[in-house]
């Protein structure tokens, strides 16, 4: 063998350790975050009665704390986590571009502004309202790839017309906010700020079911996925079904999300930064759809724990993830702009 052979064959050994440490590290915090997502609360339990409780054992007190309320908050962030996450990594890879995020292109504001409909105007909510926020979310997406597929597709303009629907959306929503009873609008801000309060085990089952479903067939897909990146024509020459395989990854990343919105509402920043950034933390080559819903894991598990303890007055976990979105937009429109790439 070729010592040029076995420079490369080390440089590739060296990404995958390099890759596997890294969502390894990642899969560790996470763990440690949920328990401690267990541990904390107006009473602390040690955590050996928060097994016990888990494990179906009745313990006055410790029971409804933790069944009913720290347990379903937690696994509503964890599955969030998870599609906010591979959502936004899916849509950034497939257009090739960091601000193609579905909070940026108006699929978490269709979700959110359908539901917001349906409770102020039509007066429903409970599940009816996550299934409209569902449909709204996948009509949203619908309207966008049609308006970009006018004429032939293109990444830019799908991003443009996706900028361009969001602001319609988030100018209907506050239309209606603003004609609203003030009695009602609470009731419809959880659905802007994106929140884990009141997460329900009942939701649980399905909201985790769709979304362990559409990660299973992103990550199987994932190499078409990855050569997307590359451009339709290098796409098309290494075999790959452009609009199959763009369809299918949509559909999925859509469906993660809008369900994951049914359940918290929109989670701001978590798709937008999971992507970039887990591919800071394994390495670009190495970027991909587990260590971006592990990274979303984190971000909003730590983001909860920080709203709910650490800043005196508690927050919703869609407000801290906003205020560490922020900077990072800044940020990126600073450095596309030096690299003419926006």
């Amino acid at each position: 063998m070729s010592n040029t052979s076995l420079l490369v064959r080390n440089g590739i050994r060296n990404r995958h350790r390099r890759c596997a440490v890294s969502m390894l590290i990642l899969a560790l915090i996470a763990v440690v975050l949920a328990a401690l997502c267990l541990y904390f609360g107006n009473t602390i339990y040690p955590p050996d009665v928060i097994i016990k409780v888990i494990l179906g054992e009745e313990i006055k007190g410790a029971s409804y704390a933790v069944n009913s309320v720290r347990l379903p908050r937690m696994l509503a962030g964890v599955f969030a986590g998870i599609a906010f996450g591979t959502g936004g990594y899916v849509f950034q890879t497939m257009l090739r571009n960091h601000l193609a995020s579905p909070d940026m292109i108006g699929i978490s504001s269709g979700s959110g502004a359908a539901a917001v409909i349906c409770i102020l105007v039509f007066k429903i909510g409970g599940t009816t309202a996550s299934v409209i926020s569902v449909a709204g979310g996948l009509a949203a997406t619908m309207l966008i790839f049609l308006l970009a597929s006018a004429g032939g597709f293109s990444n830019g303009r799908m991003i443009l017309i996706g900028i361009g629907i969001q602001a319609v959306l988030r100018a209907v929503i506050s239309y209606v906010i603003q004609k609203a009873s003030t009695y009602d609008v609470p009731a419809a801000m959880r659905w802007l700020t994106g929140s884990l309060n009141g997460s329900q085990m009942k939701n649980i089952p399905v909201m985790g079911s769709v979304i362990i479903t559409a990660f299973i067939v992103i990550a199987l897909s994932e190499k078409h996925l990855k050569m997307l990146e590359l451009g339709d024509s290098c796409a098309i020459a290494l075999g790959v079904r452009i609009n199959l395989i763009r369809g299918m990854m949509s559909v999925c990343g859509v469906l993660m999300i809008a369900f994951a919105i049914a359940v918290t509402g929109p989670i701001a920043s978590v798709a937008f930064l999971s992507g970039p950034i887990s591919s800071k933390i394994t390495g670009k080559n190495n970027s991909n759809a587990g260590a971006a819903a592990l990274f979303g894991v984190v971000l909003i598990l730590a983001s909860d724990l920080a709203g709910q303890f650490a800043l005196g007055t508690r927050f919703p976990v869609g407000i801290v993830t906003g205020l560490l979105g922020a900077p990072y937009l800044l940020y990126l429109l600073i450095t596309m702009n030096r690299s003419n790439s926006v």
